[in-house]
């Protein structure tokens, strides 16, 4: 069976949502509708923007899942990434640490859903 994992995402407006992901991950979107627009991560990985499912979606709201983006290269890459993200005026909610897995931070979109920056396995 092949099969693809698609994360979705629940925000207010798409295509804001789709320039801040666009920068941040610096890629544009593979599929794009007024209220739903996706992100090719690589072979059998994307992301979705979906707009529209929930009436005043609030950064205030806390958040219990992650979208957790992986990258190669070690402490010293993740931290040029944090003060890459921090100089873009991303919202930081944990700042670099030290985990089991690895170093990490948290960052929040401008609708509340949490970012986590961690170490490929």
């Amino acid at each position: 069976m092949s099969a693809s994992v698609v994360t979705i995402v629940y925000v207010n407006d798409a295509p804001a949502a789709a320039r801040f992901y666009g920068e941040l991950l610096g890629i544009g979107p593979s599929l794009e509708t007024p209220g739903y627009i996706a992100f090719d991560l690589g072979p059998g990985a994307d992301l979705a923007l979906w707009a529209e499912q929930f009436e005043g979606l609030s950064p205030d709201v806390p958040r219990t899942s992650e979208v957790c983006l992986a990258i190669d290269g070690g402490p010293e890459e993740l931290d040029a990434l944090f003060q890459q993200w921090q100089s873009m005026g991303v919202r930081i909610l944990q700042e670099p640490r030290d985990a089991g897995f690895g170093r990490t931070f948290l960052a929040a979109d401008p609708d509340g859903n949490r970012i986590r920056v961690a170490p490929q396995d």
